[in-house]
């Protein structure tokens, strides 16, 4: 089903849906009928029901609704949580730490199996079992290792060369997390993660209680 076209939105929901229905699995829910999920998580119930027809090939029936266990494995494989990505971090500061110490990146297909950053201090060390290596490597390294998702964590000034290099070594989606909008081929995505800007929100939002 990964073959099929959906709005960015509905990815964006599907996550939420999947954490949803695993909470009803643990509470031994079988099924869940659609206009009960789209009021518990305060969505349009066509919404939800054309997000799930996205991405399920079994459709929810009347009155019994869906098997919570088979939407699971259909958003699941979906979204690729089972087949497990490689990918690699460049920036080991205090943020570059965090990500490469987070259990759950696994569960949702995944796995760190490289950092990157310039400090000579770093270089040749372990984070969490995974090794840092010196960003003069990357490109090559992403080669060989086929890369093709790697995530940013360095300052403003160093992104934009940091993205290059890993579009160099064959990457085709970067997340990025540096404070700065990157030039990239229509071809490569790009994720931003602007933590500044979702605190001005956050506060011009306070600011006007």
């Amino acid at each position: 089903m990964a073959e099929k076209n959906i709005s960015k939105h509905t990815l964006q929901r599907l996550p939420y849906y999947l954490h949803y229905l695993q909470a009803l699995q643990s509470e031994n829910a079988a099924r869940i009928s659609a206009p009960t999920m789209a009021a518990d998580l305060h969505l349009n119930e066509v919404k939800v029901r054309k997000d799930l027809a996205a991405v399920s090939h079994v459709a929810g029936k009347p009155k019994t609704g869906f098997e919570v266990e088979t939407l699971i494995a259909d958003i699941e494989d979906f979204l690729g949580y089972n087949n497990i990505r490689d990918v690699v971090l460049v920036g080991a500061g205090h943020l570059g730490r965090a990500l490469l110490s987070y259990k759950g990146f696994e569960a949702i297909g995944i796995r760190f199996v490289a950092a990157f950053d310039n400090d000579p201090q770093l270089i040749n060390t372990e984070i969490n079992g995974i090794p840092v290596l010196s960003t003069n490597e990357l490109s090559k390294f992403c080669r060989r290792k086929k890369i093709h998702l790697g995530v940013i964590t360095v300052p403003a000034t160093g992104a934009q060369a940091v993205c290059d290099r890993l579009i160099e070594g064959g990457a085709l989606a970067i997340w990025n997390f540096a404070p700065i909008r990157l030039t990239v081929s229509e071809d490569i995505l790009v994720q931003n993660e602007n933590m500044a800007s979702s605190l001005a929100v956050l506060s011009e939002h306070l600011n006007n209680r």
